[in-house]
């Protein structure tokens, strides 16, 4: 069971926002992470609680921030529920995609596990809806993912598959590398990878199960 610490940063400036102490692991069924958000000041930000099946479809999802809390699953496309901060009022959305997305190291994981990607796979197209912080807005995003490399390293465990995924935004066109070591984000933009306390955990690759790209990749 994978468990350690990233450090959050700004995109832009790479002021730093704050930390996220997580544990995840495989299960039966699939895939589960947990962790907590830190400010710099050490004071609690959020939570975020995911839970996938074995091809990598969200069956639950749990987040808190700043006293806003989100409920999601796989249902019709992606289903949520958003409750304001006073827990009074709630509101609920539905959007025909892929996964959830956000600021978690977590979504990225989820959806490289979804698209299972070789690296003679085409460049694939995934429509995610990212939750923004503070206020966990939703937002619909379309982007394409390639894996460019996989490359084994060396460990005192046995080799290491590190997976170097391209990512493009296709509203923007910007471009980035995530780096992902089995179920941990080794690096990413505004991500570090910065304690580990045991190796990451295997991940189905293309080939493993049965499993269907997204509609429209």
């Amino acid at each position: 069971m994978p468990r350690g610490r990233y450090s959050l940063h700004d995109l832009h400036d790479h002021t730093p926002l704050g930390e996220e102490h997580f544990h995840c692991a495989p299960g039966p069924s699939g895939w589960r992470y947990v962790s907590q958000t830190t400010a710099p000041s050490g004071a609690h930000l959020g939570s975020v609680d995911l839970a996938l099946d074995e091809l990598g479809r969200p069956i639950r999802l749990e987040l808190h921030a700043a006293s806003w809390h989100i409920r999601g699953a796989a249902l019709d496309g992606v289903t949520w529920v958003r409750t304001d901060p006073t827990g009074t009022h709630a509101t609920e959305g539905n959007v025909r995609a892929h996964t959830f997305s956000g600021t978690s190291p977590a979504f990225l994981v989820a959806t490289a596990r979804l698209l299972r990607l070789t690296p003679d796979s085409p460049a694939t197209r995934v429509r995610l809806v990212t939750f923004t912080d503070p206020v966990l807005a939703p937002r619909t995003v379309d982007q394409s993912w390639s894996l460019l490399n996989s490359e084994a390293h060396a460990t005192d465990n046995g080799p290491l598959i590190v997976d170097e995924y391209q990512v493009n935004a296709l509203d923007t066109g910007d471009q980035h590398a995530v780096h992902i070591a089995g179920d941990v984000v080794l690096a990413a933009p505004g991500i570090e990878l910065e304690h580990l306390e045991s190796p990451p955990s295997v991940m189905p690759r293309a080939g493993d199960g049965e499993w269907d790209a997204p509609d429209g990749a």
